[in-house]
């Protein structure tokens, strides 16, 4: 029987777990009022992993200031973790900040939907959970073994989320800071016909922009 792969969704609570972490034991709850991206590697001590541990490190000065948080996760053991970020300060030069969950039983992994064995049956795929202050799932990435992750992407996603609970506007495709954002559509047809003329760049009644 196939096994079912069990995935938080989108709008809904972060599943709650408390792990030990190279920065010691670590609770979902102690994440409560910032935001949270949970990543999940396969394997320490491995290629792609290494460079996207490298590129977390790199970005997560421009995290915390808008207030986010790392903490990683695979199926390796404190110890493993330990060395291996030992090791790439001393290959590398780059510094590791941020914690890194140690799931041997696989218990977070798990709750997360981490696993997925048509991948591997034993490793963690590349997943991101972007957590809200509220503890409150708002994005899902998954990337294949072979794939590394891309930084800009989930810096660009960060932005966008905050951008839109602090303005209540969508973000279309591609968008960045500093681009117009998307005034949400109307409910009836005199707000239809009443949004034309509140100065938004409107290519039609339903897609109306607006500057920040």
């Amino acid at each position: 029987m196939e096994e079912v792969i069990r995935l938080p969704r989108l709008g809904e609570s972060a599943p709650d777990f408390e792990a030990p972490t190279t920065h010691g034991t670590i609770k979902l709850d102690d994440y409560k009022g910032s935001w949270l991206i949970l990543f999940s590697h396969p394997a320490d001590f491995t290629p792609v992993c290494t460079t996207e541990f490298v590129a977390f490190a790199q970005i997560y000065p421009e995290l915390q200031k808008r207030g986010v948080e790392l903490l990683g996760i695979s199926v390796d053991s404190i110890t493993s973790h330990i060395a291996w970020v030992r090791n790439i300060e001393e290959k590398l030069g780059v510094k590791i900040p941020f914690p890194i969950i140690a799931d041997l039983n696989k218990e977070v992994s798990q709750l997360y939907g981490m696993v997925h064995p048509g991948q591997s049956k034993t490793e963690t795929v590349r997943c991101v959970f972007i957590i809200d202050p509220n503890k409150i799932v708002r994005a899902m990435l998954y990337y294949p073994l072979t794939t590394g992750r891309n930084m800009d992407e989930i810096l660009r996603l960060i932005n966008a989320l905050q951008t839109t609970d602090e303005h209540k506007l969508a973000t279309p495709a591609n968008w960045r800071p500093g681009d117009m954002a998307i005034v949400p559509p109307p409910l009836t047809t005199e707000s239809a016909e009443e949004r034309l003329k509140q100065g938004y760049e409107c290519a039609d009644w339903y897609l109306c922009k607006k500057k920040l």
